[in-house]
C-alpha cells in the first residue's frame, strides 16, 4: 500500500513495523533464555531443578504461578517460563532475616523498587513493627498469636477483614473461611475481586455457574476458538501447547485484543526439536484484530448480525431447538442487536465491517466453538455486558453444554478459583450455614460481608479496624492506591502472612505483624508427617501438591498452622474447632471440605493425586441451568461499549493497564517485556504514532498521566516516558501496578465492583 502523509500508521489487522515488537515466536529460544537468566543467579538451583522436574505432575508440586490445568499425561517438562520464574523466585537463596531488618528502617525501604524488596529473599521469623525504631523486630510465634488474637477480640467482628491472595491451598483457605465465620463476619475479599469477580457474579446470572464450562478434552474436539482480552503468552504459557495441538489438527483461532500479544500470533514449542531447529513456528491465530478498548460488545453485536444474516440465507444456521428448550430472552436480545447500525458498530469496535464479517465466517464455519477470555473483558464498567454478549453469541448456535464447546475464562493465580470453591468469599452462599451449624455448632453470620472495594471504602470511612492478609501484596493490587495507602496506618491491627517482603508491609497499622509462611515448593512436615495441599485449576480440576524443598528456616510455619494458630488465639473454646489436630493432619481438613461441599469433593483424600486432577463438575455440561428461571438467559445489550466513560474530548484517552512478560501479578521478576519488544524502565506510557503526532508528543518525552474521572479528586502519575507502540487510536497503555493510582476506587464493573483497569479515561499532561 502506498503511504501518504494522511495515511494512518495503525492497521487493526496488521503490525506497525516502525514501533517496538518481537518478531520471534513465543516460547522457543526466547523462553529458554528467560529461564536460563534465573538459573545463572545465585540461589538454590539444585532444589529448584528438582522441583521443576516434578512441577504440575501427579504427586509433584503444583505451580505457584497461573491456574492453567495440569494434563493427565504430562510433558517431560510440564512447566513454562512463567512457572520456572515463580519457582526460582520462591526458592530464593537470599534471606530477609532479623539482621536485614535491623539494618533497614521501614522509611528507608519505602524508597526501594518493588523488585528489590522481594529480591531481599525469604522471610525467616515472625516480625512485629516497632514504631519507635521504625523497624520490624523479631518476636516469638506465641507472642504474635497472643497479641493478634487479643487485637481481633478487641474489635467488632464486622470491623475485621480477612483478605486472601489466591495462592494458599484449599486446606488453609477452608480454615480461613471457617475462622472468619466463627468470629462472626464474612468480610473475605479475595484477589478475584480485582480480576475475575465479573465472571463469578455475571456468569452465574446468565448460565447458572460462576466458573467456565470447558475441560481440557473439549480442546481436542473444537473447530474454532475465539479469544477476547487474554494474553496467553505471558499469563498462561502452558496453554500454548493445547492451542498448538488444536491448530495442528485444523482448529481455527481468532483473537480480539487492543494489544498484539505475541503468544497468540506465533509459538515455537521449546520441547519440539524440529521447531527449535529448522521447523517453522505454529501460527496460532488465523486472524488477529486490535479492537478498541471496550469495543468487544460492538464486535460481538456485529458477529451476531452476521449470524442472523446467515440464518436468513440458510435457515438452520441458528440452533432454534437449543434456544427454545434451554434459554429465555432470545427475541428481546435479537431485536436490540438488529437495531444497531454498522456505522456505530465500526466506530465503537475500531474495526471495519469486513473484519468482523471475516471473524463471523470462522464462527459460522465451525460446528463446535470455545470462547476464551481474560481481564480484557472483566475489568470494564460494563464487563457484565461483555460476558452477556459472549454467552449470547455462543448460545445462538448451541455452543454451551456440548463436547468441544463452551465458555472458558482463564484465571490468574494458581488457586484463586479454588479458594472461592471452599468458602473464601463475602456471600453467605459461599459457605453453607447448615453445614457450619451441623459440623461446628456455629451460627453463621446473616449479614453479607465486604469485597475488596467495599472493604476499602469502609477503611477510608474508619469502619475497618483490623486487616489480615493471607498472602499477596494487596496495597499494590488495589485501585486508588495513594488514598488507600494513606489510610492503612490507621488500622488498629495489620497482619500479613507472606513468603517475601513487599510494598504492603511498609504501611504498618498501629500494631503490625509479618508472619513468614512456607511456600508451595517447601516441604511441610507436621505432627503426622509430610503434608500435601491442594489447588483448583481454571478448568475446575483439583490437584494435590507436595513440597520437597528445604524451608528457609526452622521458624517458618505453614499457612495452615498460621491460620489455625491465630484462630485458636482469637475464638472462645469450642471442642468441635480442633485447630491443633487439623494442623497436624491436613487430611482431616480435606475430610471437612468433603463434608461441607459433598457434591464437589466426595472422596477427596482418595482422589487427591488422580492424574489430571479430579473434576468437580459443572451443571452446564448437563444442560442444567442453575438460574432463577431454570434456563440460560440471553442478555439484552444496552450499549455497544464496555467503557464507563468514552474518550470523546480531543485530549482524552482510554488507559489499558498491562502486565509484562517479566511479572506475575504484583511480583516484578525483572525489567524485560520481551514478547512486546520492550526492555528497561516500567515507567512508560505506550501511544500509537498517529496519536503522538495529533497530541504533539515526542518519543522519550516525559509526561504525566491524569485520571479524567470527575469525582473531585486529583489522580496523577508523573515521570512516564512516551513510547511509540502499535495500539488503537484514543488509547494508551502502561504497566500494572504502577498506574493503579489513576483508577478511582468507585470506577468499577457495576455488578461485581471489579476495578476498570482496562478502560479508565485519562489525559496526557506534557
Amino acid at each position: 500500500m502506498s503511504r501518504t502523509p494522511d495515511t494512518p500508521h495503525h492497521d487493526p489487522a496488521g503490525q506497525d513495523a516502525d514501533t517496538p515488537f518481537d518478531d520471534r515466536p513465543a516460547g522457543g529460544w526466547g523462553s529458554l533464555k528467560g529461564v536460563s537468566r534465573f538459573m545463572a543467579e545465585p540461589g538454590r538451583k539444585a532444589e529448584a531443578l528438582e522441583v521443576l522436574s516434578k512441577l504440575n505432575k501427579p504427586g509433584g508440586v503444583m505451580c505457584t504461578a497461573c491456574a492453567w490445568t495440569k494434563p493427565e499425561g504430562p510433558h517431560k517438562f510440564e512447566f513454562c517460563e512463567s512457572g520456572a520464574k515463580a519457582t526460582f523466585w520462591e526458592l530464593d537463596g537470599n534471606r530477609a532475616d532479623a539482621a536485614f531488618f535491623a539494618d533497614h528502617s521501614v522509611s528507608d525501604l519505602r524508597g526501594w523498587h518493588d523488585h528489590d524488596l522481594e529480591k531481599t529473599g525469604r522471610l525467616t521469623e515472625p516480625l512485629r513493627y516497632d514504631a519507635q525504631s521504625d523497624r520490624y523486630l523479631p518476636v516469638s510465634w506465641e507472642a504474635a498469636f497472643a497479641e493478634i488474637g487479643a487485637g481481633l477480640r478487641a474489635v467488632a467482628p464486622e470491623e475485621a477483614v480477612f483478605y486472601a491472595s489466591g495462592h494458599a491451598g484449599l486446606e488453609a483457605s477452608y480454615l480461613y473461611a471457617l475462622f472468619a465465620r466463627a468470629m462472626g463476619h464474612q468480610n473475605l475479599p479475595q484477589s478475584s475481586n480485582m480480576c475475575h469477580e465479573t465472571t463469578s457474579v455475571n456468569l452465574k446470572t446468565f448460565i447458572g455457574t460462576p466458573v467456565g464450562t470447558c475441560t481440557l478434552e473439549d480442546f481436542d474436539h473444537c473447530d474454532a476458538i475465539f479469544f477476547f482480552g487474554q494474553n496467553t503468552g505471558s499469563n498462561s504459557p502452558r496453554f500454548l501447547h493445547t492451542l498448538k495441538a488444536a491448530v495442528d489438527r485444523g482448529c481455527r483461532i481468532v483473537t480480539f485484543n487492543p494489544v498484539r500479544e505475541r503468544g497468540l500470533i506465533s509459538f515455537a514449542d521449546p520441547q519440539s526439536a524440529s521447531q527449535m531447529t529448522f521447523g517453522k513456528p505454529t501460527e496460532i491465530s488465523e486472524k488477529y484484530f486490535q479492537v478498541r478498548p471496550g469495543g468487544d460488545i460492538a464486535v460481538m453485536a456485529g458477529m451476531m448480525k452476521c449470524v442472523l444474516a446467515a440464518e436468513e440465507a440458510r435457515p438452520g444456521t441458528i440452533d432454534h431447538d437449543f434456544i427454545r428448550d434451554q434459554t429465555t430472552g432470545y427475541d428481546e436480545m435479537i431485536a436490540a442487536v438488529a437495531a444497531f447500525g454498522w456505522d456505530e458498530i465500526e466506530a465503537q469496535s475500531g474495526l471495519t465491517r469486513a473484519m468482523i464479517e471475516d471473524a463471523a465466517e470462522v464462527y459460522l464455519s465451525a460446528d463446535r466453538v470455545i470462547g476464551i477470555y481474560g481481564m480484557g473483558l472483566t475489568q470494564h464498567v460494563h464487563g457484565w455486558l461483555n460476558l452477556g454478549m459472549y454467552c449470547n453469541l455462543l448460545m445462538m448456535r448451541g455452543n454451551l453444554g456440548r463436547k468441544g464447546s463452551g465458555i472458558s475464562p482463564v484465571r490468574g493465580h494458581s488457586n484463586v478459583q479454588g479458594q472461592r470453591t471452599v468458602g473464601v468469599g463475602e456471600k453467605s452462599a459461599h459457605m453453607p450455614a447448615d453445614k457450619l451449624k451441623a459440623l461446628f455448632g456455629i451460627d453463621a453470620p446473616e449479614a453479607e460481608g465486604m469485597n475488596a472495594v467495599h472493604a476499602c471504602e469502609a477503611l477510608l470511612e474508619g469502619r475497618v479496624k483490623a486487616m489480615i492478609s493471607l498472602g499477596g501484596n494487596l496495597l499494590r493490587a488495589l485501585p486508588d492506591r495513594e488514598r488507600i495507602e494513606a489510610a492503612w496506618p490507621r488500622l488498629d491491627l495489620s497482619v500479613s502472612i507472606a513468603t517475601k517482603l513487599n510494598r504492603s508491609h511498609l504501611a504498618p497499622g498501629r500494631v503490625a505483624y509479618i508472619l513468614p509462611c512456607l511456600g508451595r515448593t517447601d516441604e511441610d512436615v507436621q505432627a503426622t508427617g509430610r503434608q500435601s495441599v491442594s489447588v483448583e485449576d481454571s478448568l475446575s480440576h483439583i490437584h494435590g501438591s507436595v513440597g520437597i524443598a528445604r524451608p528457609p528456616s526452622d521458624a517458618v510455619r505453614s499457612e495452615v498452622a498460621i491460620v489455625a494458630g491465630i484462630a485458636a488465639a482469637t475464638l472462645p473454646p469450642n471442642d468441635r474447632l480442633r485447630w491443633r489436630e487439623w494442623t497436624g493432619d491436613y487430611g482431616l481438613i480435606r475430610d471437612l471440605i468433603a463434608e461441607t461441599f459433598p457434591d464437589d469433593f466426595a472422596d477427596f483424600n482418595a482422589k487427591l493425586f488422580q492424574p489430571g486432577g479430579f473434576y468437580r463438575g459443572n451443571p452446564v455440561r448437563d444442560l442444567d441451568w442453575k438460574t432463577d428461571s431454570g434456563k440460560a438467559r440471553f442478555t439484552v445489550p444496552t450499549t455497544l461499549s464496555a467503557l464507563g466513560q468514552e474518550p470523546e474530548a480531543a485530549e482524552l484517552m482510554t488507559l489499558v493497564t498491562l502486565r509484562s512478560n517479566d511479572q506475575f501479578n504484583t511480583t516484578i521478576y525483572g525489567f524485560s517485556d520481551r514478547l512486546r519488544g520492550l526492555e528497561g524502565s516500567r515507567m512508560i506510557v505506550l501511544v500509537n504514532r498517529d496519536e503522538m503526532a495529533r497530541l504533539g508528543l515526542a518519543e522519550g518525552q516525559l509526561v504525566t498521566l491524569e485520571c479524567a474521572v470527575e469525582d473531585g479528586r486529583e489522580r496523577r502519575v508523573p515521570g512516564l516516558k512516551v513510547t511509540a507502540y502499535d495500539l488503537p487510536p484514543k488509547c494508551v497503555a502502561g504497566y500494572y501496578p504502577e498506574l493503579n493510582p489513576l483508577v478511582p476506587l468507585g470506577y468499577h464493573e457495576k455488578n461485581s465492583q471489579t476495578p476498570a483497569y482496562k478502560g479508565t479515561p485519562v489525559r496526557i499532561l506534557a
